[in-house]
């Protein structure tokens, strides 16, 4: 892919150096780790008044656990850590950059083709963990968009993941993950999640699932509408990029994921698509390049 020397985009977060420390969490657990220290110490007229505090501030319900979490013994802030510099994983991270920059240009192009306004979203690298609007996730999860804070969130090691563990390598591969997840943001702002998740509450957890993967083949369709507008009017593409994004979007497929895991697949638990889906949905938008080819919920679009 022809990256190098373009646009970064200006709304990444990064927050890779920021991680869980001892202390930190939620404020009862951070009292039970603080009050054995507190127990242990001689206990001074201070010390008794400050246990008591903290104990009725608990009995209370007042949130200590940003107090308590501020600092550990030592003097060491417990919610950071120094990140050790690593070339490579800061060339990737100005990638991420520059293809989140790239997604701004083509769905603003085709907002505005819908007499539209396109709200670029942020994306935040994280290591390890990360609170977001949608609550607390590990690296394990993978990259995710949370619509309650329009963010997408990713671990740089996930790139890893992809190519050791799902055997697809390459730089329009990690692309592909990358669009996958602002086309989540851009069902966001059209009014498909909200409408998918209704529609889920009132239906049982085989047609909930259904519905789930409708929605993540039509953002698979989404990433294949941008790597459209990428080629035509950036020439961005390179020999055999297609063919990278189109084995990762093969490589996550939930039969194929399923049974690397379990030995079997279960299609009513699909909540992502087939291995085929997905390549096929991919294609579709890369192929067509308009909105109106990925419409994943008109009847009979997907099978099931």
């Amino acid at each position: 892919m022809r990256w190098k020397g373009r646009r970064q985009s200006r709304h990444v977060e990064d927050r890779r150096s920021q991680r869980s420390g001892a202390y930190a969490g939620s404020g009862s657990s951070a009292l039970l780790r603080l009050l054995p220290l507190l127990l242990g110490k001689k206990r001074g007229k201070f010390t008794l008044v400050l246990i008591v505090g903290l104990l009725a501030a608990q009995y209370f319900g007042v949130d200590i656990g940003g107090l308590l979490g501020a600092s550990a013994p030592g003097g060491q802030v417990a919610s950071e850590s120094r990140r050790v510099p690593d070339p490579a994983e800061d060339e990737l991270a100005k990638f991420v950059s520059v293809v989140l920059a790239d997604t701004e240009e083509s769905w603003h192009s085709l907002f505005q083709k819908m007499n539209r306004q396109y709200e670029e979203p942020t994306l935040v690298l994280f290591s390890g963990s990360v609170r977001s609007a949608c609550g607390s996730a590990s690296s394990a999860m993978g990259p995710f968009y949370c619509p309650a804070d329009r963010k997408v969130y990713i671990d740089l090691s996930f790139y890893q993941d992809l190519k050791n563990r799902h055997g697809a390598p390459g730089d329009f591969a990690q692309a592909y993950v990358i669009a996958h997840e602002v086309g989540h943001h851009v069902q966001t702002l059209l009014g498909i999640s909200q409408k998918v998740y209704q529609q889920r509450q009132s239906v049982s957890q085989t047609a909930g699932n259904r519905l789930s993967v409708k929605q993540e083949l039509q953002a698979d369709c989404f990433a294949g509408l941008w790597a459209h507008q990428a080629e035509r009017f950036r020439q961005l593409l390179e020999p055999g990029d297609l063919e990278e994004a189109l084995k990762a979007a093969s490589a996550i497929g939930d039969d194929r994921l399923q049974k690397q895991a379990r030995g079997r697949v279960v299609p009513d638990s699909f909540t992502h698509g087939s291995s085929a889906q997905r390549v096929s949905w991919f294609r579709r938008g890369y192929e067509a390049g308009t909105l109106e080819a990925c419409d994943t919920f008109a009847a009979g679009a997907v099978a099931g």
